[in-house]
């Protein structure tokens, strides 16, 4: 249907929509041309594009996980971006070629002692720039990369000459780098090193195995040990407990023998001899009495007394018999006793022969520290 055809009413209509349309993309370019001017205004800000650059570069091994575009950082920050990667020639002292440059106002940090880290930055190989800030070598008589007058740069310092030197097309300044192999080769080292130290390893597992093992073995010979020497632990016990019998009737025949009376006492002096010995001193009272009274008397008592004392020596001479035969009877009841000894001394062998064996014993060897040989043992009497 063409326009012509159209009522008025309805062309009105229509170019008011056309106007409005019209306005509408007006509008939007604006906004987009805006939207887009901010972009490129913020990318700018982001990137320096606005900004004063100082040109660099370095030498590393490896350009692995490094790509153009990439930021170049410093204490955090990003200060730069690298702008060329490039190999050298072939015969050539370095390998790699970077070119990297450092905004405005991050290259008054760096100066001529200043280096160029390689980083890695995850586990895929990906790697980074990163330059250190000036005068923390410790060096004197440094100075700054670039002068700058009027936010340009004018001048580079030169390394050779020993002062700045004007900028020329392509001037760049060198900055020594220090590069760190990448943690891929790192980990390959690692596994590298673990691979060589298996072997050691598994050795040392198999030393423990074998430790542990002879271990038992010692603990199970050790039990069995212990369950052979307590029979004869027993018979010891049982020795000397048959010993204490023996022990207490030394120590109660001791005991009479210390008493006064009923032991050695009565067998010096008999209580008969007491009495003897009573009556004859009060028949010699009688005696020295009646011979106060007489002269006569007293011879007689004196012969009397005489007689007296002559009974009292044979009396004690009884005594002394008697005694002599009560120390007979007690050597016969030791002689008698000869098998008590004998089992003790029999005791003591078994005893000396039971340590001497456990002396000789692989696992108990070493608790016996070596000593003398003890002397001869006197013969025993038969």
């Amino acid at each position: 249907m063409a326009l012509q055809d159209l009522t008025p009413q309805l062309r009105t209509r229509l170019g008011r929509v056309e106007r409005a349309v019209a306005v509408f993309v007006i509008v939007a370019t604006l906004l987009l041309l805006a939207g887009f001017a901010y972009y490129v205004h913020h990318t700018a800000q982001r990137k320096g594009w606005f900004l004063t650059k100082a040109p660099y570069f370095t030498y590393v091994e490896s350009a692995a996980g490094l790509k153009i575009g990439d930021s170049v950082k410093m204490m955090g920050f990003d200060v730069g971006e690298i702008t060329r990667i490039t190999a050298e020639d072939p015969g050539m002292e370095y390998d790699v070629f970077i070119e990297f440059a450092i905004k405005s106002p991050y290259y008054g940090y760096l100066w001529t002692d200043s280096r160029v880290r390689v980083t890695a930055t995850d586990f895929l190989g990906n790697r980074y720039l990163e330059v250190t800030k000036g005068g923390t070598s410790g060096r004197t008589n440094l100075h700054a990369t670039f002068q700058e007058k009027n936010g340009k740069l004018t001048a580079m310092w030169g390394d050779k000459s020993g002062f700045f030197e004007p900028l020329t097309n392509g001037s760049k300044y060198w900055l020594l780098a220090d590069e760190s192999p990448a943690l891929t080769e790192r980990l390959d080292l690692l596994a590298k090193q673990i691979e060589q130290a298996l072997p050691g390893i598994f050795h040392l597992t198999n030393q423990l195995a074998a430790v542990l093992t002879n271990g038992a073995s010692a603990a199970a010979r050790a039990d069995t040990l212990l369950a052979e020497i307590r029979p004869v632990i027993a018979d010891a016990q049982a020795v000397v407990s048959g010993l204490k019998p023996v022990a207490d009737n030394v120590a109660a025949i001791t005991t009479r023998l210390r008493e006064p009376k009923g032991s050695l006492g009565e067998w010096l002096i008999p209580t008969n001899l007491n009495q003897q010995l009573e009556q004859t001193l009060s028949a010699a009272s009688g005696t020295i009495g009646a011979a106060s009274n007489t002269l006569a008397t007293a011879n007689t008592t004196l012969s009397n007394a005489d007689t007296n004392l002559t009974t009292l020596l044979l009396n004690l001479n009884r005594s002394l018999d008697s005694l002599a035969g009560i120390t007979s009877n007690l050597n016969s009841q030791v002689q008698a006793n000869t098998n008590i000894l004998g089992d003790i001394s029999a005791a003591v062998v078994h005893a000396d022969d039971l340590v001497q064996g456990l002396k000789r014993h692989w696992l108990l060897r070493s608790a016996f520290k070596k000593t003398n040989a003890p002397p001869p043992a006197p013969p025993r009497k038969k």
